[in-house]
């Protein structure tokens, strides 16, 4: 079995890499926070491969409200809508602060929605989640802070 996750590790590893390789051939005309933030996003969603998640979607959007899921992962038994938040220099306040409650708001309209693509029967079934990732890039390999559950439904 834990060859099984030494396997898995070094996958993601290898998948990460080779997306790193093909971004320095692509198109650099973002805007530089943007490209934080995708950076960012890139490196929790290999760094939650490593930890077991299974990512089924990113950057999730929805027609009927603004804002997206930055990525939305199964944890074992649980599905996790994921909050990732990038900085290059630790600040007075962690990056995890950045999520106030009109923005947990938002999250929980575009969770429901997801859910809506469910079967009415089974999304009550479901036991979800809202975790957030603060990722820090600091020139050496990336910092994460996960906090799981970090806000509720209601």
């Amino acid at each position: 079995m834990a060859e099984t996750g030494m396997f898995r590790k070094l996958w993601v590893d290898v998948h990460e890499w080779a997306i790193r390789r093909f971004d320095r051939l692509s198109d650099n005309s973002l805007a530089p926070h943007l490209r934080t933030g995708m950076t960012g996003e890139r490196a929790a969603l290999f760094e939650l491969g490593r930890r077991g998640y299974i990512v089924v979607a990113r950057r999730w959007t929805s027609s009927r409200f603004r804002g997206d899921l930055d990525l939305i992962a199964w944890h074992n038994d649980k599905l996790c809508f994921i909050e990732v938040k990038t900085r290059t220099a630790h600040d007075i306040a962690p990056a995890e602060s950045a999520i106030d409650e009109e923005k947990r708001r938002t999250l929980r309209k575009l969770a429901h929605a997801y859910m809506r693509s469910f079967p009415s029967r089974e999304r009550d079934r479901i036991p979800t989640r809202f975790d957030v990732v603060s990722v820090y890039l600091l020139g050496g390999p990336p910092e994460f802070a996960f906090f799981p559950d970090a806000f509720r439904w209601d």
